[in-house]
């Protein structure tokens, strides 16, 4: 690999935020919307010129502090290889190949500008930890290949390209909730069903406080766990001949092809108890999670009065309970949302640890104080079965109780955290740059 001095020139910046898994989680896969936040942890890719046409060398600062394979170099092109399971080369190799398929750019064209990429990469966003580390890194590239080769790709694109290229490419049973994300940041309500629609939620102010766990999990093991059981779960009701023919088109063989929002708990409770425990929890879990997050929603974008939240709920088991131990209504408008969001939260996390089996006793420890520590609700954002938990806090004051707190329970680090932007090209001066710049050529 070239010894090419970032310091001494560098091209481009671009970075992108790590999400946090705000509201219905284990539903992007689904077809349903979900609800991510952009956390201000950002994966930073500073890139230098080189004067080798379409070749990009990598370089990881992380894996390198590690002691981990830290280098990747290869050329641009469509008929790119990958290299050996889990090398985080793979995913910038997928991004490059897919970036060149949707762009409709050939590869001739990128290669008569004569100009190659030498690329240093510094992450905030810690691995393993439910927090999209993968997705912005792939979105940071994505956004640095559009620029240097001029590709015309909008924030849409630029999270499609990464999904395709971790999903498609590279095989992994992810949704879009990681990349769109990253990629348009703020609080957006995402539609995981095409067009995939997205919509910013007017809330750039919340104030999250981010716990890992330190347990390392893999979404690649869960998932296709998950939605084995939920197909189970759905062939068993397909096959059920007294199962009314109006429900039965709504439902479907497969997880993604069912309607799920157009499902409704209460007829499917003859049916359901035909079903084994673990389908029949699996299918609970889709419905209650969806409806949850419509109530909260509704709140949000105000077409729902924060005092009818409760009659709202009714319908939805056992979240009427979480919602009158909401100790804010007596408080002012601001309160009261955040006091409403948290037990959402509390309530979905209840659901992933009841329903969906993700949780950990460690889990539990760790919410269970921030949650004393004063967080209006805390969660599992992710997978689960180890990586992070999201509290919601009223300041960056109380963000920090109820960080020691988490970590005094266990968690390995954690953060304080405001709403961050998406996926954008940095100044080359600011001082964080100059910071890894100058930690580079250490």
């Amino acid at each position: 690999m070239a010894n090419t001095s970032l310091r001494a020139s560098p091209v481009l910046v671009s970075s992108a935020p790590g999400r946090a898994d705000f509201l219905n989680t284990h539903q992007d896969y689904k077809g349903l919307p979900v609800v991510p936040v952009a956390l201000d942890l950002r994966t930073y890719m500073i890139a230098t010129k080189t004067d080798s046409p379409g070749v990009v060398e990598v370089l990881s600062m992380d894996l390198k502090e590690r002691g981990e394979q830290y280098e990747d170099e290869f050329t641009v092109g469509e008929r790119l290889q990958y290299a050996q399971k889990s090398f985080f080369g793979n995913y910038l190799r997928a991004i490059a190949k897919v970036a060149l398929i949707l762009s409709k750019k050939g590869v001739r064209e990128l290669h008569r500008k004569d100009l190659g990429l030498h690329i240093v990469i510094k992450s905030e966003v810690p691995v393993s930890a439910g927090l999209a580390s993968s997705a912005a890194l792939e979105v940071a590239f994505a956004k640095l290949l559009n620029e240097v080769y001029h590709l015309q790709l909008d924030e849409r694109r630029i999270a499609e390209v990464a999904f395709r290229a971790e999903n498609v490419e590279l095989g992994i049973p992810c949704g879009r909730l990681d990349q769109y994300g990253s990629s348009f940041g703020g609080v957006i309500l995402l539609e995981c069903k095409p067009p995939y629609r997205v919509k910013p939620i007017p809330f750039k102010d919340l104030c999250f406080v981010v716990a890992d766990s330190g347990i390392i999990h893999s979404t690649a093991t869960i998932h296709p766990a998950r939605q084995a059981e939920l197909n189970r779960g759905l062939e068993a009701l397909m096959m059920n001949k007294s199962l009314p023919k109006g429900l039965k088109e709504r439902l479907a063989f497969h997880y993604n092809e069912a309607k799920w929002i157009r499902l409704r708990e209460e007829e499917l409770a003859p049916y359901l108890s035909t079903l084994d425990e673990v389908a029949r929890k699996r299918i609970l879990f889709t419905l209650r999670m969806q409806r949850s997050t419509e109530i909260a929603l509704k709140v949000m974008e105000k077409r729902l009065r924060m005092e009818n939240a409760l009659r709202e709920a009714k319908n939805v088991p056992e979240l009427t309970d979480f919602l009158s131990a909401e100790k804010g209504f007596d408080k002012d408008s601001g309160s009261r949302l955040l006091g409403i969001l948290g037990q959402v939260m509390n309530y979905q996390h209840f659901l992933l640890r009841d329903l969906y089996d993700v949780s950990l006793p460690e889990l539990e420890e760790i919410k269970d104080t921030m949650l004393q520590a004063g967080a209006f609700g805390a969660k599992i954002s992710g997978a689960g079965l180890g990586g992070s938990l999201i509290g919601l806090v009223d300041s960056d004051e109380a963000g920090h109780k109820a960080l020691n707190a988490a970590l005094n329970a266990g968690a390995k680090q954690g953060w304080v955290s405001r709403v961050s932007t998406g996926v954008r090209i940095e100044k080359t001066g600011n001082r964080k740059i100059q910071r890894i710049l100058k930690s580079y050529s250490a």
